[in-house]
């Protein structure tokens, strides 16, 4: 039996790859490379000295994804396919909308052809769209979202929900990311966006090691201490061990239940601007620009469920992500194009 990552040789997938190896599961990914590199994929193998059979594939074809399905026996998906860049699924909502939920349906058409009842999606706390009462609880309203990406996951998220009522077998667990940053600590696979990033900590270490020349922060007039945006950021190993602890707990509970993956814990901006440099020893020049459309001003979770039902706690703390995320960097300046 083997876990299927779709979309597995990204950010995410890569870091949740090792941790499920390094669990004693067996893993197969499957991915478009639209914004990965099979060169991630080579390197979780030389971390854990396991090998990972990978299938350059769209999950959104449903004839490759059934030769995958007949030729890997998959006892679980774990779902991470899907365009991520806000500002792009603006510019392109049709794009956004056919490929997200295409992805699913297929996945989904796809395991139920083959008797596969496991489900753990990668969801987003964009789904709780402009609600500004903080911490936010897995049992508050979803919707109001400011952006198409966002639309596409709360979409998916009621897919899903509408599949595990309809089918008493299957198993669905949405994992509700908050803000992940850092990387694996040799060093060998982190964040590698294709062209400008569109998340602040990527930029960081790409301004710190001298490939950007210095860091915009949208706003400094917020509601906060120091003016800044707050955000939940917890460290992508702590994320990946959230999708191990998950597949156990979807094994033995049909239906389909919410899930927040975070620290709890509200960082500004600036904090993490300035906890880069004393951790690291570094400047980071930085501007102030003007307020970046659809940025709220706080955003962080209750993560009290996750321990409760999946015995899972963020164990990392800001100076690990910073640290980490900066080793990736000044190992792969260029990410994995090198």
């Amino acid at each position: 039996m083997a876990i299927l990552l779709a979309g597995g040789a990204g950010y995410i997938g890569t870091h949740t790859a090792v941790e499920f190896l390094n669990a004693g599961y067996d893993v197969v990914v499957a991915d478009n490379l639209y914004n990965s590199k099979e060169e991630a994929v080579r390197r979780v193998e030389r971390i854990t000295g396991k090998t990972v059979p990978f299938y350059k594939i769209d999950v959104c074809d449903g004839e490759a994804l059934r030769k995958l399905f007949s030729e890997q026996t998959i006892d679980t998906v774990v779902h991470f396919a899907g365009m991520k860049a806000v500002g792009e699924s603006v510019a392109k909502p049709l794009m956004y909308y056919r490929n997200n939920l295409d992805a699913t349906l297929t996945l989904l058409e796809v395991m139920k052809e083959f008797g596969c009842k496991s489900f753990v999606f990668s969801s987003s706390a964009t789904v709780y769209g402009t609600n500004d009462t903080m911490p936010l609880y897995e049992t508050m309203p979803r919707g109001m979202c400011t952006n198409p990406y966002g639309w596409t996951k709360w979409m998916i998220e009621q897919i899903l929900m509408d599949a595990a009522k309809a089918d008493p077998e299957l198993s669905v667990v949405l994992l509700r990311y908050f803000n992940p940053i850092g990387a694996h600590e040799s060093g060998m696979i982190g964040e590698d966006p294709q062209g400008v990033p569109n998340n602040i900590f990527p930029f960081i270490t790409q301004v710190a090691v001298g490939r950007r020349p210095l860091l915009t922060v949208f706003g400094d007039d917020y509601n906060t201490p120091d003016g800044t945006c707050i955000r939940d950021y917890i460290h992508v190993v702590d994320l990946a061990k959230g999708h191990v602890a998950a597949v156990p707990y979807a094994a033995e509970h049909p239906g389909s239940v919410i899930v927040n993956l975070g620290t709890g814990k509200g960082t500004s901006v600036l904090e993490i601007v300035h906890a880069f440099e004393r951790v690291n020893n570094i400047k980071i020049p930085y501007v102030i620009g003007p307020r970046r459309p659809g940025d709220l001003t706080e955003c962080y979770a209750n993560a009290d469920k996750a321990e409760q039902l999946l015995g899972w706690k963020a164990e990392k703390d800001i100076d690990d992500m910073c640290r980490d995320g900066y080793r990736w960097q000044t190992m792969n300046p260029m990410g994995y194009t090198e």
